[in-house]
């Protein structure tokens, strides 16, 4: 017997920078700034994040390339185990995320990958409130999502083992 199942992804669309509230708008400039600290001469794809603690901690990450794919790690993976080994216990808010070709200033259309998603939605599971998600939507765009969850709606947790 088949049973229907429906799911519903929250989130928000805002056309430009000013929509945001000013402290999303500061998230998403460190999330931009951390974009220049990548190591990616092998995809010249460049990736910042920034990640709000309850505290007002802001940890940043950058993607970090290695000639020996695929060991190099994500941005979002970068900032989120830095705050596990220097922060552990405390309370994600809220993270943002930025993406471009290196050598412009031109940002793209990019979401974080299936494993940032799985190790996000970990780290979502160790605390009571969800963790809110920023992703630079190209040009003028940012897409606002009320949990880390909403990225991955069939996901695999520890109730899965």
């Amino acid at each position: 017997m088949s049973k229907k199942m429906e799911s519903t992804i929250r989130y928000n669309f805002f056309n430009s920078f000013q929509e945001l509230s000013a402290e999303d708008q500061q998230l998403v400039l460190q999330a931009q700034e951390a974009c220049k600290t990548s190591y990616s001469p092998y995809s010249n794809f460049t990736v910042g994040s920034a990640v709000l603690l309850q505290d007002g901690t802001v940890v940043p990450g950058s993607n970090q390339e290695n000639a020996a794919y695929p060991d190099g790690l994500c941005a979002e993976r970068v900032a989120l185990f830095a705050i596990g080994a220097l922060h552990p216990g405390k309370t994600i808010l809220k993270m943002a995320v930025a993406a471009r070709r290196a050598n412009t200033e031109l940002f793209l259309e990019a979401s974080p990958c299936g494993s940032c998603r799985q190790v996000m939605l970990e780290f979502e599971g160790r605390q009571e409130p969800p963790i809110e998600m920023i992703v630079r939507w190209g040009q003028e765009g940012y897409v606002k999502l009320h949990s880390v969850s909403d990225l991955l709606p069939f996901n695999f947790s520890k109730v899965n083992l």
